[in-house]
Protein backbone atom coordinates (compact mmCIF):
# COMPACT_ATOMS: atom_id res chain seq x y z
CA UNK A 1 0.00 0.00 0.00
CA UNK A 2 3.07 2.01 0.80
CA UNK A 3 4.49 1.68 -2.56
CA UNK A 4 1.00 2.26 -4.41
CA UNK A 5 1.08 5.70 -2.35
CA UNK A 6 4.24 6.60 -3.64
CA UNK A 7 3.63 6.14 -6.87
CA UNK A 8 0.44 7.98 -6.98
CA UNK A 9 2.25 10.95 -5.61
CA UNK A 10 4.83 10.42 -8.67
CA UNK A 11 2.25 10.07 -11.18
CA UNK A 12 0.57 13.15 -9.90
CA UNK A 13 3.40 15.28 -9.24
CA UNK A 14 4.86 14.36 -12.73
CA UNK A 15 1.16 15.47 -14.17
CA UNK A 16 1.18 19.02 -12.24
CA UNK A 17 4.88 19.79 -13.77
CA UNK A 18 3.59 18.77 -17.17
CA UNK A 19 0.63 20.81 -16.63
CA UNK A 20 2.74 24.03 -15.27
CA UNK A 21 5.08 23.62 -18.09
CA UNK A 22 2.17 23.25 -20.68
CA UNK A 23 0.84 26.57 -18.86
CA UNK A 24 4.00 28.93 -19.32
CA UNK A 25 5.39 27.48 -23.09
CA UNK A 26 5.38 29.67 -25.91
CA UNK A 27 2.86 28.51 -28.59
CA UNK A 28 4.58 28.84 -31.86
CA UNK A 29 3.36 30.79 -34.69
CA UNK A 30 4.87 30.00 -38.34
CA UNK A 31 5.03 33.05 -40.90
CA UNK A 32 6.53 31.34 -44.23
CA UNK A 33 8.96 33.28 -46.38
CA UNK A 34 9.72 32.49 -49.68
CA UNK A 35 12.49 33.64 -52.09
CA UNK A 36 15.01 32.64 -54.34
CA UNK A 37 17.94 31.41 -52.09
CA UNK A 38 20.27 29.49 -54.71
CA UNK A 39 21.40 30.62 -58.13
CA UNK A 40 21.89 34.21 -59.79
CA UNK A 41 19.32 36.17 -57.64
CA UNK A 42 20.57 34.13 -54.09
CA UNK A 43 22.09 37.49 -52.86
CA UNK A 44 18.39 39.46 -53.30
CA UNK A 45 16.99 36.97 -52.10
CA UNK A 46 19.21 36.00 -48.82
CA UNK A 47 18.39 40.33 -48.56
CA UNK A 48 14.77 39.76 -48.60
CA UNK A 49 15.12 36.55 -45.74
CA UNK A 50 17.56 39.06 -43.47
CA UNK A 51 14.46 41.43 -43.20
CA UNK A 52 12.12 39.62 -42.10
CA UNK A 53 14.36 37.09 -39.45
CA UNK A 54 15.22 40.54 -38.52
CA UNK A 55 11.55 41.70 -37.42
CA UNK A 56 11.19 38.07 -36.14
CA UNK A 57 14.31 38.48 -33.47
CA UNK A 58 12.86 41.88 -32.50
CA UNK A 59 9.41 40.56 -32.00
CA UNK A 60 10.18 37.45 -29.98
CA UNK A 61 13.04 39.56 -28.12
CA UNK A 62 9.95 42.10 -27.12
CA UNK A 63 7.31 39.72 -26.13
CA UNK A 64 4.07 38.77 -28.26
CA UNK A 65 0.34 38.00 -26.92
CA UNK A 66 -2.32 37.30 -29.13
CA UNK A 67 -5.48 36.22 -27.23
CA UNK A 68 -3.81 35.56 -23.62
CA UNK A 69 -1.36 33.53 -25.29
CA UNK A 70 2.59 34.07 -25.34
CA UNK A 71 3.58 33.83 -29.35
CA UNK A 72 6.92 32.67 -30.15
CA UNK A 73 7.21 33.87 -33.99
CA UNK A 74 9.16 30.78 -35.98
CA UNK A 75 10.26 32.32 -39.53
CA UNK A 76 9.45 28.90 -41.91
CA UNK A 77 11.63 29.92 -45.28
CA UNK A 78 11.59 28.11 -48.35
CA UNK A 79 13.90 28.08 -51.55
CA UNK A 80 11.88 28.82 -54.63
CA UNK A 81 15.23 29.17 -57.06
CA UNK A 82 12.97 31.76 -58.82
CA UNK A 83 11.48 29.09 -60.50
CA UNK A 84 7.63 29.16 -61.08
CA UNK A 85 7.42 25.48 -60.46
CA UNK A 86 9.09 25.09 -57.56
CA UNK A 87 7.70 28.19 -56.25
CA UNK A 88 3.96 26.49 -56.04
CA UNK A 89 5.71 23.03 -54.85
CA UNK A 90 6.89 25.03 -51.53
CA UNK A 91 4.01 27.31 -51.61
CA UNK A 92 1.92 23.65 -50.95
CA UNK A 93 4.57 23.31 -48.18
CA UNK A 94 4.20 26.02 -46.59
CA UNK A 95 -0.21 25.68 -46.71
CA UNK A 96 0.95 21.82 -45.25
CA UNK A 97 3.24 23.67 -42.92
CA UNK A 98 0.45 25.54 -41.22
CA UNK A 99 1.77 28.85 -41.56
CA UNK A 100 -0.41 32.06 -40.73
CA UNK A 101 1.06 34.06 -43.30
CA UNK A 102 3.62 34.60 -45.99
CA UNK A 103 6.10 36.86 -47.08
CA UNK A 104 7.23 36.45 -50.53
CA UNK A 105 7.52 35.85 -53.18
CA UNK A 106 10.69 37.44 -54.10
CA UNK A 107 10.01 37.63 -58.19
CA UNK A 108 6.62 38.16 -60.14
CA UNK A 109 7.04 35.27 -61.83
CA UNK A 110 7.37 33.18 -58.83
CA UNK A 111 4.84 35.19 -56.62
CA UNK A 112 2.16 34.74 -58.94
CA UNK A 113 1.55 30.97 -59.71
CA UNK A 114 1.75 30.72 -55.78
CA UNK A 115 -0.63 33.16 -55.24
CA UNK A 116 -3.45 30.63 -56.31
CA UNK A 117 -2.43 28.10 -53.14
CA UNK A 118 -2.25 30.56 -50.46
CA UNK A 119 -5.64 31.98 -51.73
CA UNK A 120 -7.28 28.64 -51.97
CA UNK A 121 -6.02 27.82 -48.29
CA UNK A 122 -6.95 31.56 -46.94
CA UNK A 123 -3.46 32.58 -46.37
CA UNK A 124 -2.62 35.61 -46.32
CA UNK A 125 0.52 36.71 -48.70
CA UNK A 126 2.62 39.57 -48.81
CA UNK A 127 5.05 40.35 -51.58
CA UNK A 128 7.94 42.82 -50.30
CA UNK A 129 8.88 42.91 -54.44
CA UNK A 130 7.10 41.43 -56.71
CA UNK A 131 5.88 44.41 -59.46
CA UNK A 132 3.56 42.94 -62.18
CA UNK A 133 0.19 44.09 -61.87
CA UNK A 134 -1.11 40.74 -62.42
CA UNK A 135 -0.36 39.96 -58.98
CA UNK A 136 -3.14 41.49 -57.51
CA UNK A 137 -5.46 41.72 -60.44
CA UNK A 138 -6.93 37.98 -59.60
CA UNK A 139 -9.69 39.14 -57.44
CA UNK A 140 -7.82 37.30 -54.44
CA UNK A 141 -8.54 38.17 -51.10
CA UNK A 142 -5.13 36.98 -50.07
CA UNK A 143 -2.65 39.18 -52.21
CA UNK A 144 -0.89 42.12 -50.63
CA UNK A 145 2.30 43.44 -51.92
CA UNK A 146 4.68 46.48 -49.97
CA UNK A 147 5.71 47.83 -53.64
CA UNK A 148 4.46 49.64 -56.45
CA UNK A 149 3.73 47.98 -59.83
CA UNK A 150 5.53 48.13 -62.97
CA UNK A 151 2.88 49.84 -64.61
CA UNK A 152 3.79 53.00 -62.67
CA UNK A 153 7.26 52.01 -62.48
CA UNK A 154 8.02 51.87 -66.27
CA UNK A 155 6.07 54.88 -66.65
CA UNK A 156 8.18 56.54 -64.44
CA UNK A 157 11.43 55.03 -66.34
CA UNK A 158 10.07 56.38 -69.88
CA UNK A 159 9.18 59.74 -68.72
CA UNK A 160 12.54 60.40 -66.66
CA UNK A 161 14.69 59.03 -70.18
CA UNK A 162 12.57 61.42 -72.38
CA UNK A 163 12.48 64.63 -70.50
CA UNK A 164 15.91 63.94 -68.87
CA UNK A 165 18.08 62.45 -71.08
CA UNK A 166 16.15 63.35 -74.05
CA UNK A 167 16.11 59.69 -75.43
CA UNK A 168 14.15 60.00 -78.69
CA UNK A 169 14.87 56.15 -79.63
CA UNK A 170 15.11 52.91 -77.64
CA UNK A 171 15.75 49.12 -78.28
CA UNK A 172 13.79 46.93 -75.53
CA UNK A 173 14.85 43.20 -74.46
CA UNK A 174 13.28 41.38 -71.72
CA UNK A 175 14.08 38.22 -69.83
CA UNK A 176 11.04 36.67 -70.76
CA UNK A 177 10.15 36.33 -67.20
CA UNK A 178 6.97 37.12 -66.11
CA UNK A 179 8.95 40.44 -64.53
CA UNK A 180 10.75 41.06 -67.14
CA UNK A 181 8.03 41.38 -70.19
CA UNK A 182 5.86 42.97 -67.78
CA UNK A 183 8.03 45.80 -66.97
CA UNK A 184 9.30 45.51 -70.45
CA UNK A 185 6.05 46.12 -72.31
CA UNK A 186 4.44 48.86 -69.77
CA UNK A 187 7.73 50.98 -70.62
CA UNK A 188 7.13 49.99 -74.17
CA UNK A 189 3.15 51.68 -74.04
CA UNK A 190 4.49 55.16 -72.15
CA UNK A 191 7.66 55.40 -74.64
CA UNK A 192 5.05 55.23 -77.61
CA UNK A 193 2.74 57.42 -75.97
CA UNK A 194 5.79 60.13 -75.56
CA UNK A 195 7.00 59.51 -79.17
CA UNK A 196 10.20 57.29 -78.52
CA UNK A 197 10.85 55.51 -81.49
CA UNK A 198 11.16 51.88 -80.51
CA UNK A 199 14.25 50.43 -82.89
CA UNK A 200 13.89 46.43 -81.70
CA UNK A 201 12.16 44.55 -78.97
CA UNK A 202 14.00 40.90 -78.09
CA UNK A 203 13.93 38.55 -75.73
CA UNK A 204 16.50 36.87 -74.04
CA UNK A 205 15.99 33.93 -70.88
CA UNK A 206 16.99 34.74 -67.02
CA UNK A 207 19.98 32.10 -67.27
CA UNK A 208 21.52 33.44 -70.09
CA UNK A 209 25.27 34.45 -70.20
CA UNK A 210 25.67 35.78 -73.98
CA UNK A 211 24.29 38.35 -75.37
CA UNK A 212 26.08 39.41 -78.21
CA UNK A 213 23.87 38.62 -80.97
CA UNK A 214 20.94 40.80 -79.61
CA UNK A 215 23.87 43.34 -78.73
CA UNK A 216 25.55 43.23 -82.57
CA UNK A 217 21.52 43.43 -83.55
CA UNK A 218 20.83 46.80 -81.27
CA UNK A 219 24.50 48.71 -82.52
CA UNK A 220 22.93 48.60 -85.94
CA UNK A 221 20.05 50.31 -84.89
CA UNK A 222 21.87 52.99 -83.05
CA UNK A 223 19.17 53.66 -80.76
CA UNK A 224 19.98 56.58 -77.49
CA UNK A 225 18.94 53.63 -75.16
CA UNK A 226 18.40 49.73 -73.78
CA UNK A 227 16.16 49.28 -71.78
CA UNK A 228 16.41 46.37 -70.29
CA UNK A 229 13.60 44.26 -68.53
CA UNK A 230 15.29 41.41 -66.00
CA UNK A 231 17.39 40.63 -62.99
CA UNK A 232 20.95 41.97 -62.19
CA UNK A 233 21.86 38.84 -62.53
CA UNK A 234 21.49 38.92 -66.18
CA UNK A 235 21.60 43.16 -66.65
CA UNK A 236 25.03 43.16 -64.98
CA UNK A 237 26.65 40.98 -67.74
CA UNK A 238 24.34 42.64 -70.52
CA UNK A 239 25.39 45.76 -69.45
CA UNK A 240 29.14 44.82 -69.28
CA UNK A 241 29.15 43.17 -73.27
CA UNK A 242 27.38 46.19 -74.29
CA UNK A 243 30.15 48.41 -73.17
CA UNK A 244 32.67 45.66 -74.48
CA UNK A 245 31.07 45.67 -77.95
CA UNK A 246 31.36 50.19 -78.33
CA UNK A 247 27.65 50.23 -77.95
CA UNK A 248 26.91 53.86 -76.56
CA UNK A 249 23.57 53.91 -75.87
CA UNK A 250 22.58 54.84 -72.19
CA UNK A 251 21.09 51.35 -70.34
CA UNK A 252 17.71 51.73 -68.32
CA UNK A 253 16.38 49.46 -66.21
CA UNK A 254 13.71 48.34 -63.00
CA UNK A 255 14.26 47.36 -59.68
CA UNK A 256 15.54 43.98 -60.83
CA UNK A 257 18.91 45.50 -62.24
CA UNK A 258 19.16 48.36 -59.50
CA UNK A 259 20.99 46.46 -56.78
CA UNK A 260 24.60 47.35 -54.98
CA UNK A 261 25.98 44.23 -56.91
CA UNK A 262 25.30 45.17 -60.24
CA UNK A 263 28.41 47.70 -60.04
CA UNK A 264 30.23 43.84 -59.43
CA UNK A 265 28.81 42.39 -62.55
CA UNK A 266 28.62 45.17 -64.58
CA UNK A 267 32.03 46.33 -64.13
CA UNK A 268 32.77 49.99 -65.44
CA UNK A 269 29.09 49.62 -67.18
CA UNK A 270 27.30 50.18 -64.41
CA UNK A 271 28.43 53.82 -64.93
CA UNK A 272 26.08 53.74 -68.17
CA UNK A 273 23.10 52.56 -66.05
CA UNK A 274 20.04 54.61 -64.77
CA UNK A 275 17.30 52.26 -62.85
CA UNK A 276 13.98 52.60 -61.05
CA UNK A 277 12.82 51.12 -57.59
CA UNK A 278 8.93 51.15 -56.50
CA UNK A 279 9.72 52.65 -53.28
CA UNK A 280 11.33 55.62 -51.25
CA UNK A 281 15.42 55.35 -51.27
CA UNK A 282 16.05 53.89 -47.96
CA UNK A 283 17.74 57.76 -46.86
CA UNK A 284 14.52 58.78 -47.62
CA UNK A 285 12.27 56.46 -45.46
CA UNK A 286 11.15 57.85 -42.21
CA UNK A 287 13.35 55.24 -40.48
CA UNK A 288 15.80 54.37 -42.83
CA UNK A 289 18.59 55.18 -41.66
CA UNK A 290 18.01 53.52 -38.29
CA UNK A 291 16.75 50.21 -40.09
CA UNK A 292 20.14 50.20 -42.40
CA UNK A 293 22.48 50.45 -39.12
CA UNK A 294 20.39 47.68 -37.31
CA UNK A 295 20.97 45.54 -40.89
CA UNK A 296 24.31 45.99 -41.02
CA UNK A 297 25.19 45.39 -37.15
CA UNK A 298 23.13 42.27 -36.97
CA UNK A 299 24.50 40.97 -40.30
CA UNK A 300 28.05 42.68 -41.33
CA UNK A 301 27.07 44.37 -44.37
CA UNK A 302 24.70 46.39 -46.10
CA UNK A 303 21.39 46.05 -47.32
CA UNK A 304 20.56 44.74 -51.41
CA UNK A 305 16.90 46.48 -52.02
CA UNK A 306 14.22 45.00 -50.51
CA UNK A 307 15.23 43.75 -47.03
CA UNK A 308 13.24 46.55 -45.40
CA UNK A 309 9.94 46.34 -47.07
CA UNK A 310 10.40 42.48 -45.92
CA UNK A 311 11.06 43.41 -42.23
CA UNK A 312 7.42 45.43 -42.50
CA UNK A 313 5.95 42.62 -43.89
CA UNK A 314 6.51 40.46 -41.12
CA UNK A 315 5.60 43.73 -38.53
CA UNK A 316 2.20 44.12 -40.61
CA UNK A 317 1.38 40.56 -40.56
CA UNK A 318 1.77 40.74 -36.36
CA UNK A 319 -0.01 44.03 -36.51
CA UNK A 320 -3.11 42.31 -38.19
CA UNK A 321 -2.82 39.82 -35.85
CA UNK A 322 -2.95 41.81 -32.70
CA UNK A 323 -5.99 43.58 -34.84
CA UNK A 324 -7.81 40.30 -35.16
CA UNK A 325 -6.53 39.33 -31.76
CA UNK A 326 -6.11 35.77 -33.67
CA UNK A 327 -3.49 34.10 -34.95
CA UNK A 328 -6.27 31.85 -37.39
CA UNK A 329 -5.52 32.86 -40.55
CA UNK A 330 -8.83 33.56 -42.11
CA UNK A 331 -9.22 36.07 -39.43
CA UNK A 332 -5.88 37.91 -40.03
CA UNK A 333 -6.98 38.16 -44.05
CA UNK A 334 -10.44 39.41 -42.39
CA UNK A 335 -8.66 42.64 -40.55
CA UNK A 336 -6.01 43.21 -44.07
CA UNK A 337 -8.11 45.85 -45.43
CA UNK A 338 -7.80 48.30 -42.73
CA UNK A 339 -4.54 47.91 -42.07
CA UNK A 340 -2.76 51.14 -41.46
CA UNK A 341 0.66 50.35 -40.90
CA UNK A 342 3.91 53.11 -40.30
CA UNK A 343 7.10 51.26 -40.75
CA UNK A 344 10.04 51.27 -42.25
CA UNK A 345 9.41 51.99 -45.36
CA UNK A 346 6.60 54.46 -44.71
CA UNK A 347 2.56 54.22 -44.39
CA UNK A 348 0.98 51.17 -45.55
CA UNK A 349 -2.44 51.66 -47.29
CA UNK A 350 -4.13 48.96 -49.33
CA UNK A 351 -6.33 49.77 -51.93
CA UNK A 352 -9.53 47.22 -52.96
CA UNK A 353 -7.11 44.90 -54.89
CA UNK A 354 -4.01 44.63 -52.42
CA UNK A 355 -1.59 47.47 -53.81
CA UNK A 356 -0.24 50.27 -51.72
CA UNK A 357 -2.67 53.64 -52.54
CA UNK A 358 0.24 55.85 -51.89
CA UNK A 359 3.41 55.22 -54.24
CA UNK A 360 6.47 56.58 -54.80
CA UNK A 361 9.23 55.47 -57.53
CA UNK A 362 12.98 56.59 -56.92
CA UNK A 363 15.59 57.11 -59.89
CA UNK A 364 19.05 56.15 -59.42
CA UNK A 365 22.16 55.98 -61.78
CA UNK A 366 26.23 54.84 -60.42
CA UNK A 367 29.16 56.99 -59.89
CA UNK A 368 32.37 55.14 -59.74
CA UNK A 369 30.58 51.82 -59.37
CA UNK A 370 27.94 53.29 -56.38
CA UNK A 371 24.53 53.37 -56.45
CA UNK A 372 23.25 56.96 -56.30
CA UNK A 373 20.02 58.74 -56.36
CA UNK A 374 18.63 60.63 -59.20
CA UNK A 375 15.17 61.38 -58.24
CA UNK A 376 11.95 60.52 -56.66
CA UNK A 377 8.35 60.39 -58.75
CA UNK A 378 5.50 60.42 -56.62
CA UNK A 379 2.44 58.28 -57.45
Amino acid sequence: MRFESGLKLTMRATLILATCSTAYADDVVKIGHVAPLTGGMAHLGKDNENGATLAIEEINAKGLLIAGRKIKLLLDTQDDAGDPRTATQVAQKLVDDNVVAVVGHMNSGTTIPASRIYSDAGILQISPSATNPAYTLQGFKTTYRLVTTDAQQAPAIATYAASKLQVRSVAIVDDSTAYGQGLATEFEKQARALGIKIISRDATNDRAVDFRAILTKIKGGNPDAIMYGGMDATGGPFAKQARQLGVKAKFLGGDGVCSPKLSELAGQAADDVICSEPGQALQKMPQGAAFAEKYEKRYGHSLQVYAPAAYDAVYIIVDAMKRANSTDPKKIVAVMPVTDYHGVTGEALFDSKGDLRHGVISLYHYVSGKKKLLDSVSM
